[in-house]
């Protein structure tokens, strides 16, 4: 089984999302920010593209870490992502 690792250090994130030719896009909820997504190109109407400096602003704004798997059990790049509050 493939483990999954969590970060939060920006370059990392950037790194891991361009490897597997994703974007950083969020879910508009009405409140500020958003919901952070990653956007690998399957059609979903509800994701709006931003620029890194937006993702991460919200990122931060919201505390939050990237949980993700580098590679999957049968040895592929992995693109299993999450957002999640980080631990204190």
């Amino acid at each position: 089984m493939s483990e999954a690792s969590t970060t939060t250090n920006h370059n990392e994130i950037r790194k891991w999302v361009e490897d597997r030719s994703g974007h950083p896009a969020v879910v508009r909820t009405g409140k500020e920010g958003g919901i952070l997504r990653i956007d690998f190109g399957e059609p979903d109407e509800s994701l709006e593209p931003v620029e890194w400096d937006e993702f991460f602003e919200i990122f931060e704004d919201n505390n939050l870490a990237f949980l993700h798997q580098d590679k999957a059990n049968n040895g592929q790049l992995s693109r299993f992502n999450k957002f999640v509050e980080r631990e204190h």
